[in-house]
């Protein structure tokens, strides 16, 4: 059991924030994403290529983890790697001390990543959960061979609240909770009642019983990102009230960080709630402002 692992156990809310690796080879850069966030995060999350070719998630991760002593989460996509990739990179991450994998499937490369790279999906993220799983609870690699020493790795998967019909999402939900989910990580939430409705329907099922949800705020920092959010429908609606006072505001990136940790408050005091992630779409400050405004921890500075 690690860091991480012990925090989940502890009952407690869990506080973690994202960290987006620097689109290019500048040490700096990632060292003053680094020196933004607050101290006292349960986790940093780092995403694999999520937007656009980005530095490492692996090397960005490793670098957290020794020199700046987080409790760090990677973010692995089956869309760049084959199952010998996905499976050596996740021991290189354990042998580096990172202690959790956060599974997921990649936005499609022809969305601005790379329109012309072939993507992999060798497996889909559920089976790399699986995979996973096998090696930190078994000690058992591909083809059945065992590993030493003892894999210590928090295994998480993303949740879609917005996703309908709703048993569509919510057989995707349990499969990822019945191969091991440690923890769900939610796409950004903006409308509480949808969110709200998903959450009830998680809950009849008992699976708030046996990983930890945590859902994710993003402040937005205008209104033409507000509307291309809400058109583009993947994080669900975002909302005509949430527009609205962004078009009002005089700086409306101070008032999307004021939205979000309202909505962080509320959502932290929901029954199944384990904790609140912040999306800062690589803008750590705003992340350390969300947390202040929703005193998250004392610490948030």
């Amino acid at each position: 059991m690690n860091r991480f692992g012990r925090a989940i156990l502890s009952g407690r809310t869990l506080v973690t924030a994202e960290c987006l690796p620097p689109p290019g080879g500048d040490r700096d850069a990632l060292e003053a994403l680094v020196d933004a966030l607050p101290r006292g995060l349960d986790a940093v999350v780092v995403p694999d290529n999520p937007d656009r070719v980005r530095a490492s998630a692996l090397a960005s991760a490793a670098r957290l983890a020794r020199e700046k002593g987080w409790s760090v989460i990677m973010g692995m996509t089956v869309r760049d790697r084959n199952r010998i990739g996905l499976l050596s990179d996740a021991l290189g991450a354990a042998a580096l001390e990172i202690e959790g994998i956060l599974c997921l499937g990649g936005r499609h490369q022809s969305a601005g990543i790379a329109p012309q790279a072939a993507a992999a999906h060798d497996l889909d993220s559920i089976q790399l959960m699986q995979a996973l799983k096998r090696m930190v609870l078994y000690g058992c690699g591909m083809n059945g061979l065992g590993l030493e020493p003892e894999i210590r790795l928090q295994i998480g998967a993303a949740a879609n609240p917005s996703l309908r019909p709703m048993e569509l999402n919510l057989l995707r939900t349990r499969k990822k909770v019945t191969v091991g989910a440690d923890f769900l990580l939610t796409r950004p939430v903006f409308d509480l009642d949808r969110f709200g409705e998903w959450l009830d329907s998680v809950r009849l099922l008992g699976l708030d019983k046996r990983t930890a949800i945590i859902p994710s705020v993003m402040p937005l920092g205008s209104v033409d990102e507000a509307r291309a959010a809400d058109r583009a429908g993947a994080w669900g609606p975002v909302g005509e009230g949430v527009i609205a006072r962004l078009a009002r505001a005089a700086d409306p990136a101070r008032e999307g960080a004021v939205i979000a940790a309202e909505t962080a408050v509320k959502l932290r005091e929901l029954p199944g709630v384990r904790g609140v992630h912040i999306l800062s779409g690589g803008v750590p400050p705003l992340a350390a402002e969300v947390m202040r405004r929703a005193g998250l921890f004392p610490a948030a500075n």
